[in-house]
């Protein structure tokens, strides 16, 4: 292996070998500790060290760096307390996620590092994210992500790589090309000699470098880094190196020829940097020897520390309450001046006076500048705003949610349109597993609102007119709101932009242009949690949201002898319970009107909830209306059919009658 020292002084050279050494001693210990049942899992980077550390190296202290399960290297490089990691490995409260995520799976803003999750991909996207907030707030600094050579099969990879060469961002995607995805060798991965040469296809710079020489790797990415931050620009970077243990121990490395474990055992980046580095007089025997015993006695300190440390004793109020970032709702009253608009100019009206408001919010989507969207809610706006902060996104829904949680990372809100909330389920993972868990696992909040054009009646067949709000009700960790009044849009919508945590905004395309209401013209906000109550009455409650309600109303008004309080619940996570219990004790009666499909639906879980908690004030079941459990038609007739609308009136007088 050949050193070529240009400009470097003995002490960083030193200084290299230090950062190589430590994460390889710990190493070496984790895997005495598995064996005696003391942690219970590990992926290994040795013989990969030279990558994590050299890029750290080679990246100032306030740049980003996300790393993968093999990157310990990364860790201890930005000097990150040894007893904290260890705590992390076991589980315990010193660690990063209070016991609730395990090895790799956490972030640390005071090191600027975000960890991964196990789906891999999203973290490339998110990198996006980050180096977006850098270059609107003139940081001139770059982000490094990393993947292995199998994480580039998935989606996210490309998406990641588009989305930053259109956007021009500073990210340097970095490829540990290990020669295995777990025992997949990596000619059933991809069928090209070298990755780097993806980067053509994205119109993006791109490099191979040795990943098992570390002055190869601190070199380069010095060089690449400086020009980045002087010419923001996405580069791709492939490093070549092996994987000397299983992918994770428990799989061991019986799949890969003997001869080629032995080659690589010849690059081993510690064992080779040590010999040059002793006979260029640069070290000697008794300097390394000294240095491992610091190293050795540093880690066993703070094992001692971990190994003393209590287990976690666990609390149900600190777990729920850990779900999401506190948010202190602050109701803004708006003045006595009203305009008749339709919803659809709530929506347009309340998201620019947030704009107006939160100078450091984005707003992303496709066709959302100058076109204005695809319902022309944001039409103006690029005008006012400008191209940086109104942003027509690539046709790639996972890239830019996770995009959008990069910029919370980085301390900047945002908005996503789906063009439809049919299209959310192509940027499903990153919103269930990555914006949903974030401050659970670590306290990282995700300041991203979801804008989701959604629901039926307007003859859009089965890809663009889903109300799938039952998708998100399940994932703990997100707020799913979903007004059926303009009113209800414009204040709903500025309270989900002020709230820190993830929203999902349902927006129903059939109300858009056909509901009016008088709606004040300054800016509101609205609560969470709390329904409206649209009618009073003595016979039944009747629950539901979105276009349901105003079919509804249709039916109560057709039948003016029945007396019947109707719940607007207007958000659905929270859901506001004290006012249906409240109600159902009154009524006795309960019906809940859905436009989504049965099984599986909220009304569900509001009709179990009801049941367990009002069972004894009952005079009849409790009754569900909901659409077809089909997809949804296009025909007419067939939507018609489809949805609720015509049945729930039959069912509101059967169960009267009960």
């Amino acid at each position: 292996m050949e050193y070529i020292i240009n400009n470097l002084d003995q002490t960083l050279l030193i200084e290299l070998y230090k950062n190589l050494l430590k994460p390889r001693m710990i190493e070496e210990k984790m895997l005495v500790l598995l064996r005696q049942g003391k942690i219970s899992k590990w992926f290994s980077g040795i013989g990969q060290e030279a990558i994590s550390v050299g890029i750290t190296m080679a990246l100032d202290k306030e740049e980003y760096i996300l790393p993968m399960h093999r990157n310990l290297g990364v860790f201890t490089t930005r000097k990150i307390p040894l007893y904290r990691l260890f705590s992390q490995w076991q589980g315990k409260a010193s660690g990063f996620t209070k016991g609730r995520d395990r090895s790799f799976h956490f972030g640390a803003q005071h090191y600027k590092i975000v960890g991964m999750i196990s789906h891999l991909g999203p973290q490339l996207g998110v990198a996006d994210g980050i180096a977006l907030a850098s270059k609107l707030k003139d940081k001139n600094s770059v982000t490094a992500v990393f993947t292995g050579e199998g994480g580039t099969s998935e989606g996210d990879f490309h998406e990641a790589l588009n989305i930053a060469s259109v956007w021009q961002l500073p990210v340097l995607f970095c490829i540990e090309n290990n020669g295995y995805g777990l025992s997949t060798p990596a000619s059933e991965q991809y069928n090209c000699k070298d990755l780097a040469d993806r980067g053509l296809g994205y119109g993006m710079e791109s490099h191979i470098i040795d990943g098992n020489n570390i002055l190869e790797v601190y070199t380069k990415v010095s060089e690449i880094a400086k020009s980045v931050r002087e010419n923001p620009r996405p580069v791709l970077i492939e490093f070549k190196t092996f994987r000397m243990r299983g992918h994770e121990e428990a799989s061991g490395t019986k799949y890969v020829p003997d001869e080629l474990m032995n080659e690589w055992a010849k690059k081993d980046p510690i064992l080779n940097y040590e010999v040059f580095l002793k006979q260029n007089g640069f070290i000697s025997d008794e300097d390394i020897h000294a240095l491992k015993e610091s190293i050795t006695h540093e880690i066993e300190e703070h094992l001692k520390v971990t190994f003393e440390e209590e287990d976690i004793i666990p609390n149900e109020t600190d777990e729920l309450n850990d779900l999401f970032q506190n948010f202190k709702y602050q109701e803004v009253k708006h003045n006595t001046e009203t305009k008749e608009i339709r919803f659809i100019d709530a929506i347009s009206e309340s998201l620019k006076q947030s704009m107006e408001l939160h100078k450091d919010l984005v707003i992303m989507g496709q066709d959302i500048a100058e076109y204005g969207g695809a319902f022309k809610i944001t039409e103006g706006f690029l005008e006012q705003f400008g191209k940086d902060r109104v942003r027509n996104t690539p046709i790639c829904e996972s890239g830019i949610v996770e995009t959008a949680m990069g910029l919370s990372i980085a301390g900047m809100k945002s908005v996503v349109e789906m063009q439809f909330a049919d299209f959310v389920s192509s940027g499903f993972n990153p919103i269930v597993n990555y914006l949903a868990k974030s401050h659970y696992r670590w306290g990282q909040n995700a300041d991203v609102v979801i804008r989701m054009p959604c629901g039926g009646g307007v003859g859009a067949g089965p890809f663009h007119s889903q109300t799938n709000e039952a998708w998100f009700t399940k994932a703990p960790g997100l707020k799913v709101v979903y007004p059926a009044f303009p009113y209800d849009a414009k204040g709903l919508l500025a309270t989900a932009i002020n709230d820190p945590n993830p929203v999902l905004f349902f927006e129903h395309k059939a109300l858009y242009r056909s509901i009016r209401q008088d709606v004040p013209e300054d800016y509101f906000t609205l609560p969470f949690g709390k329904a409206s109550m649209i009618k009073k009455g003595s016979q039944i409650t009747v629950i539901t949201f979105g276009a349901a309600v105003h079919w509804a109303l249709e039916t109560l008004n057709k039948n003016p002898n029945v007396s019947a309080d109707l719940i607007n619940l207007r958000t659905l996570q929270p859901l506001d319970t004290e006012t249906i219990y409240a109600s159902v004790k009154k009524t006795g009666r309960a019906i809940i009107l859905q436009e989504d499909s049965l099984f599986g639906g909220i009304a569900s879980d509001i009709s179990a909830l009801i049941l367990e908690n009002c069972f004894e004030y009952l005079d009849a079941p409790v009754k569900r209306v909901a659409s077809m459990e089909t997809p949804i038609p296009f025909a007419p007739q067939l939507e018609q059919q489809y949805l609720p609308k015509n049945r729930f009136e039959n069912t509101l007088l059967e169960l009267l009658a009960y």
